[in-house]
């Protein structure tokens, strides 16, 4: 019995140790194997991302020497259907071979003229992903920085789609604020790059509270899609966070901590347009959380005071004389086409990635 109980369990002719087994090795080894597994996966993650790269070039080596050749040859559009079942045939077991997806080949190719861009940026990307960048926008400079975005922030396809569909470039960059005097250069561009103009509470649905408390509160209730909207970095700390100052008390509406810009971040939500005297309510915050939340290695609090619309020109008016960085934005409720709620911004998956790199994913 006592032989038995060392040798372990024996599961389709293997050897399963059992935990006593496991333990006369030492405490170090739960840390060993786990060290193992993890490197195993790292590489496993690296080989299929390498695969894809390979996949998207050859798709567009593919659509280049087609182009190329219907040029030269003359052939038609019907050279297409013959191609598609010439390399089925070949490769049997391969997908993304179909008429149409020679098709994107050959759109891929035609888009991006420069393979270094290719090989650099599009390239990294999966395939679904370049689709959605050739159908859904005009220009080279709007493709390239959503391909650097997903890149930057690990977005899966449906996030890539929703960020297009909520026009996050022609958003991002454009707050009404006074970074340039209020922070140092690198910083003052790096904020303002974090910031967008206007924010969209489509996540709230139809019934939108009209009450500042309400709406504070909704936003809460979705913080995913809150967060998903402000962009990554944001950190939730707190709503109506309590602030004692000279035995009065203040509560803060939004509190986040970025954690690229390494500073809080003050949020006030406003259900009105934008009045002079709720800066001076935003900047009081931020000196409250200087003194009595911000660490030393810290960057100065910024506030951002979210509002029913603004003139630009009173904004930058009131702005003036103010030390703190503050930005101004406005925030609207539009519904816009159905997203899928279960829309995650974190990095893809290794069954994910897999499932894009079977030439293409689903047949197209």
């Amino acid at each position: 019995m006592e032989e038995r109980k060392q040798m372990g369990k024996v599961k389709d002719g293997v050897m399963i140790p059992v935990a006593a087994d496991i333990d006369e090795f030492g405490g170090n080894y739960r840390e060993f194997i786990d060290s193992i597994k993890e490197n195993i996966k790292t590489q496993h993650t690296r080989v299929l991302l390498q695969a894809n790269r390979e996949i998207i070039c050859l798709y567009w080596q593919i659509g280049k020497a087609i182009t190329q050749k219907q040029v030269e040859e003359g052939w038609g559009t019907k050279v297409i259907d013959r191609i598609s079942h010439d390399l089925r045939h070949t490769f049997p077991e391969m997908k993304g071979f179909s008429p149409r997806n020679i098709k994107y080949m050959k759109k891929f190719a035609c888009i991006w003229q420069d393979e270094s861009i290719v090989q650099q940026v599009v390239a990294l990307l999966p395939w679904g992903s370049n689709i959605i960048l050739m159908e859904k926008l005009s220009t080279e400079a709007e493709r390239i920085w959503y391909a650097q975005k997903a890149l930057e922030q690990g977005w899966s396809r449906n996030v890539l789609n929703f960020q297009i569909e909520a026009q996050l470039y022609s958003r991002t960059g454009k707050s009404t604020n006074n970074f340039p005097v209020a922070l140092p250069p690198n910083d003052s561009d790096m904020a303002n790059q974090v910031f967008k103009d206007p924010y969209l509470f489509d996540f709230l649905g139809n019934d939108l509270p009209r009450r500042e408390l309400e709406l504070k509160k909704k936003l809460t209730e979705h913080i995913q899609d809150f967060l998903l909207e402000l962009g990554q970095g944001f950190a939730f700390v707190g709503r109506q966070v309590h602030l004692e100052v000279g035995g009065d008390d203040f509560y803060i509406d939004l509190l986040f901590y970025h954690l690229k810009l390494r500073c809080f971040i003050v949020i006030e939500l406003k259900t009105c347009e934008f009045e002079p005297g709720f800066i001076s309510q935003l900047n009081m915050y931020q000196n409250i959380v200087n003194s009595v939340l911000k660490h030393p290695e810290d960057n100065p609090t910024i506030g951002l005071l979210l509002v029913k619309g603004k003139n630009k020109t009173v904004v930058e008016y009131s702005l003036t004389g103010y030390n703190n960085p503050i930005g101004v934005a406005d925030w609207q409720h539009q519904l816009s086409s159905q997203i899928d709620s279960n829309i995650q911004s974190n990095l893809p998956t290794i069954e994910q990635i897999e499932r894009e790199l079977e030439f293409g994913g689903e047949q197209v």
